[in-house]
Formats: C-alpha cells, structure tokens, sequence
C-alpha cells in the first residue's frame, strides 16, 4: 500500500466511523475529530480513540486499558494479531459501555 493509498483509507474509514457515532444517537455517547483521529467520549468521562499510524501504516484503537493495531487486508481493516475486523471490535466495545446492543457498520 502506498502512502497515498493509506492515507486514503485512513481518512475514508474515520469519516465513516463519525457518522456511524452520529447514527448511534446515544446521550451516553459523543464524539470529535481532529487530524487522523477520532475520539468517542461517554458520559463517565471514558475516551476511547481510533487514530491512524502513518509511520506504520495502522490504525489504533485504544478502549479503556486495552488498544489493538490494525493492517489493511482484503479490503478491511484486520487486527494484526488475530485478524478480526476493526468495525466489529469498535461496536463490541461501545455495545459494551453504553450497556445495549449497536450494529456495526461495514
């Protein structure tokens, strides 16, 4: 992947992942963007922020004390340990928080 070409999908990918925020219309739930990052903040003060790694050509998740990093493969974005998908860990972990079910978005 070029750099151009990650930039490209970091930047799609965090629009989307702020729209998918806006579409939960949650209370507990808030969101802001900035350069490459997008920051969730719940109502008990908890951050949880997805940003790209342009050096690695990743993107990170951190959620509370736990952060997974993900490669672009097969036209998503993989854990690069075990190969889950990055858009089914962020709805399993804001499900979580906000104490009922979300649809991930693909």
């Amino acid at each position: 992947m070029t750099e151009q070409e990650f930039q490209q999908e970091a930047a799609n990918y965090l629009t989307r992942v702020a729209a998918w925020v806006d579409r939960l219309d949650d209370e507990g739930l808030d969101r802001s963007t900035g350069d490459g990052i997008v920051t969730l903040e719940f109502d008990d003060g908890a951050k949880y922020v997805l940003n790209r790694q342009s050096g690695a050509h990743q993107m990170w998740f951190a959620a509370g004390a736990r952060a997974w990093h993900y490669d672009w493969r097969d036209g998503a974005w993989c854990d690069d340990r075990d190969g889950h998908r990055l858009d089914a860990r962020l709805a399993d972990v804001v499900a979580a928080k906000l104490g009922r079910p979300v649809l991930p978005f693909s």
